[in-house]
């Protein structure tokens, strides 16, 4: 239907022009403009398939004009959802959770869900508390690496559903890495290229991940007749990597499998600034492929991890169990890769 202005030849909609002023828009608000039921609205809004595409169209527009935000606060109230999923990250500079959040991101906005992130600085204390507050408002919590106890991952799950990603909780869904795949191909690679010892730099004492990859490293090594030493750090990063440098140029191993890459970019940097040559004086190798990775001198060859995938399948593991849907606790272990670049070579002499 439409009117005629005052000058009697020119159509107008019949749609009332939208509120102004301070406060934000309802579904009254969105109603009014549409021209159909607030309760129609609320349908439309929160499960469109119950209204006609006509109707819903309408109601999107209308909601469109007045720049209606959902309140995910509020339409829990009746469904007890927020459609919010909680992602901890022990350390939000490390490139190696860029992708696990990436993917969860897109598979959260695939199935309509927003992504909350927050960081524990590789801290159990801080990690905790972020969870805790999570679980308030959020549907699940997905946890990636985490450094808290067996014990506090269970009491968690116990109040919502909670994934995590490269670490296995008894009775808690997890999504892993298996190392072996690549690291099977790491060991053999450098055995091939004439290396008889291989020190591994190791991550967080607190990381499960990295004593699964030591696990794995020495299983291999052992295979192959090849000596394994571990290297402790202080820290998962390119300054603890550094730190390693002396401790590692001490001993005798001509080869260096790294928990990740950016302690093995750290380590790297640090002995050809003390005047070592990589490979030709040592081999290093890292662990993840992350951005960058290759863009150091030489390109560092690293063990890639399937880190978006990881973050997806994640996500759609608590949303399952958001969703009551029965699912394995583990899902199988995505596999990993080894990537050769410049940093591992020959032996020298050999």
């Amino acid at each position: 239907m439409t009117d005629i202005d005052q000058t009697g030849d020119t159509p107008r909609s019949a749609v009332p022009t939208p509120k102004t002023g301070k406060s934000s828009p309802t579904i009254y608000d969105i109603a009014e403009l549409a021209g159909v039921n607030p309760s129609t609205v609320s349908r439309a809004l929160s499960k469109p398939g119950r209204v006609s595409p006509k109707t819903a169209q309408k109601i999107m527009v209308a909601a469109e004009q007045l720049n209606y935000q959902v309140n995910v606060f509020a339409r829990a109230l009746p469904t007890g959802r927020t459609q919010t999923i909680g992602l901890i990250v022990s350390d939000i500079t490390n490139p190696a959770f860029f992708d696990v959040i990436r993917g969860a991101e897109a598979a959260a906005s695939a199935r309509d869900y927003t992504l909350m992130l927050a960081e524990s600085t590789e801290s159990a204390d801080l990690e905790l508390t972020a969870a805790r507050r999570m679980l308030a408002t959020v549907d699940g919590l997905i946890l990636a690496s985490p450094r808290l106890s067996d014990e506090e991952i269970a009491s968690l799950a116990a109040k919502k559903p909670v994934v995590v990603i490269n670490r296995t909780v008894d009775g808690v869904p997890s999504v892993i890495a298996d190392s072996d795949s690549g690291v099977s191909d790491a060991v053999r690679h450098l055995a091939d290229m004439g290396h008889t010892e291989i020190s591994y730099v190791a991550g967080p004492e607190r990381s499960w991940m990295s004593a699964r990859r030591w696990e794995s490293i020495k299983a291999r090594c052992d295979w192959h007749g090849i000596t394994a030493a571990v290297v402790a750090s202080s820290q998962p990063t390119v300054d603890g990597g550094r730190r390693t440098a002396a401790t590692v140029r001490a001993g005798t191993a001509t080869a260096v499998i790294c928990y990740n890459d950016l302690m093995a970019i750290g380590l790297m940097r640090e002995l050809q600034a003390a005047g070592l040559a990589i490979p030709q004086d040592l081999s290093i190798m890292g662990f993840d492929n992350i951005f960058g990775s290759d863009f150091t001198t030489p390109p560092l060859s690293t063990i890639k991890s399937p880190l978006s995938e990881l973050g997806a399948a994640a996500l759609q593991r608590v949303l399952d169990a958001v969703d009551h849907a029965d699912a394995a606790p583990t899902l199988p272990a995505l596999p990993t890769e080894l990537v050769l670049r410049g940093s591992t070579g020959r032996v020298k002499g050999s």
